[in-house]
């Protein structure tokens, strides 16, 4: 696992030993201050991870459809870690009218809650809705699942969970 850290975390803490859950949160907020983001910050997949792995008390909110996750696959992680709430339904793809409601059901305002989608775009609106209704932890996963599409129109080749090797299951 050491590894797959994101080579920012070599840069800010000059090693290769998995960095502590603060350190991690440390980084991700110091990302969504530099970037202004409306959230508490960014994760790359492997620090989304390694956070995952070093506190069972993190939880990865799925955006994406049910479909998206029985036919392509989901992160490989503790059960009780990972929750799904979809931002879009399917079919049809219209906006979930109930999604804080259901992310209410899920986690407590004050948990650390890891947003991820397949290419990061309904990730961040979800951690930005999610903030804006008083979660003061939220976090999008960069690159998202599958991650951005190469110059074939397909995906899982560039970037995303996937392709940075994190486990996962499915299609």
């Amino acid at each position: 696992m050491d590894a797959l850290i994101y080579n920012e975390t070599h840069r800010l803490y000059g090693t290769k030993t998995m960095p502590t859950s603060a350190e991690l949160l440390a980084i991700a907020r110091q990302r969504g201050q530099a970037h202004q983001l409306p959230y508490a910050g960014a994760l790359t997949p492997q620090e989304a991870y390694a956070l995952l792995q070093s506190d069972p008390a993190v939880k990865l909110v799925d955006v994406r459809t049910n479909a998206e996750r029985d036919w392509i696959g989901r992160p490989d992680i503790a059960p009780e870690q990972h929750t799904a709430v979809q931002w879009n339904i399917y079919p049809g793809g219209t906006p979930n009218p109930d999604f804080l409601q259901q992310l209410g059901h899920i986690s407590d305002k004050e948990d650390i809650l890891l947003f991820l989608c397949r290419g990061a775009v309904r990730s961040r609106h979800a951690a930005k809705l999610a903030t804006e209704n008083g979660y003061a932890n939220c976090f999008d996963i960069l690159e998202g699942f599958e991650g951005e599409k190469d110059a074939d129109g397909h995906r899982k080749t560039v970037n995303g969970w996937c392709h940075a090797g994190l486990p996962w299951v499915g299609a």
